[in-house]
């Protein structure tokens, strides 16, 4: 029933459509209404989704995982300053730390490394649904570090895989990425730690500018500045050629699964141009995102794009991933193009359901950020359902 009523407020547009979808997220859940929909995809669905989707066998059963507390959920100006800018968001930190560490001593999600022509991406997931990762040249035996929330665990990969840590790249500052920059950078003497200047990125040494590069043996890693999540919010790019493989963008809080991060320290137009700025990478670029979002945000997308079938294909795997608890990371940029709401604002049938109609000026920029603004108000509504 919530994808007859979700699709017929894709029909009209503006305000009117937004209240209907209100009315969808706060009663109805799109993950149920996709399993019986066998349309066809219209024409401002992915060109390459064209075949109906294979139902999940009826033997799984599909239970959705309970998450952990996030800080950063219905967040108000004056919590997101003490968590950012004084000591009590560190003693939050490392109370999440201690929780996740003992309702999950093995991880939240089954790590998936990817091994290419002699570089190993691994990820490691820590807190209850955050994602670290190591890079390592199997080689040289060196290893780079992003976002190592969870010292323990990331110094327990290390050991594991035999590497040593030469640096630790950090994509913006908030706890949950950057908490174990301290602990990892004593550990290891010569371990340096990358991220912006802007940013009070704890235990900097080097910061870094759009566009700069970090060489680790045949790792060339180059930051791209994407602000909006926070002021100075970078991600990191490995280039695939120097190993004859995919490109691979670890994208911190700027974009997950078929979602994008919650707008902090700048404005939608800001956060859409850091979003054009992945736009303009590779199709087969793997993301490693920052978080496990993926079943929330493809229900999510299930409800501005209902009959979005690649999103729905996309859905199945990750079920099917999350209930033997495997990590859904990574997608490729492709893959994102075709379901990610956030990075379709420039469709035409989302403009229609959800935007504010034409631009006077003709600014399309302008008109795609304020699609992006009122998708990620509509996020905010279906995530604190």
């Amino acid at each position: 029933m919530a994808a007859v009523v979700a699709a017929t407020a894709l029909k009209g547009r503006g305000a009117r459509n937004a209240r209907v979808l209100r009315g969808i997220l706060s009663g109805a859940t799109a993950n149920k209404a996709s399993h019986n929909r066998t349309r066809a995809l219209q024409s401002h669905s992915s060109p390459e989704c064209k075949e109906e989707p294979e139902p999940l066998s009826p033997e799984l059963e599909y239970l959705p995982r309970k998450r952990g507390k996030n800080p950063m959920k219905a967040v108000g100006l004056a919590w997101y300053s003490l968590y950012t800018r004084t000591w009590l968001g560190y003693l939050f930190y490392r109370q999440q730390l201690r929780r996740a560490r003992n309702r999950f001593p093995k991880g939240h999600s089954k790590a998936q490394p990817r091994l290419f022509n002699g570089v190993k991406v691994l990820p490691i997931p820590v807190l209850s649904d955050n994602y670290s990762y190591l890079i390592i040249d199997t080689q040289a035996r060196l290893a780079v570090a992003v976002d190592p929330s969870d010292p323990r665990a990331v110094q327990a990969s290390i050991e594991k895989e035999g590497v040593n840590l030469v640096a630790i790249l950090c994509t913006h500052k908030h706890w949950d990425h950057s908490g174990g920059n301290r602990d990892l950078s004593r550990r290891h003497r010569d371990c340096r730690v990358y991220g912006s200047p802007q940013d009070g990125i704890p235990y900097l040494t080097h910061p870094l500018c759009h566009q700069d590069v970090v060489s680790v043996g045949r790792l060339q890693i180059r930051a791209l500045a994407t602000p909006g999540h926070t002021q100075g919010h970078l991600v990191y790019l490995l280039d695939g050629e120097p190993y004859k493989g995919p490109s691979c963008l670890f994208s911190g809080d700027l974009l997950f699964l078929s979602g994008c991060g919650r707008t902090f320290e700048g404005t939608a137009e800001t956060m859409l141009s850091s979003l054009d700025t992945v736009l303009g990478l590779e199709d087969d670029t793997l993301l490693w995102p920052g978080h496990e979002y993926a079943e929330e945000n493809l229900g999510f997308a299930g409800v501005v794009e209902p009959e979005n079938l690649a999103r729905e294909r996309k859905m199945q795997w990750v079920q099917r991933q999350r209930m033997e608890r495997k990590s859904t990371c990574p997608s490729t940029l492709g893959e994102e193009r075709s379901y990610n709401p956030f990075l379709r604002t420039h469709c035409l049938a989302l403009q229609e359901a959800l935007g504010p109609g034409p631009d006077p000026t003709g600014d399309d920029g302008c008109s795609r950020a304020q699609l992006l603004e009122e998708l990620r108000r509509l996020k905010d509504m279906h995530k604190s359902k």
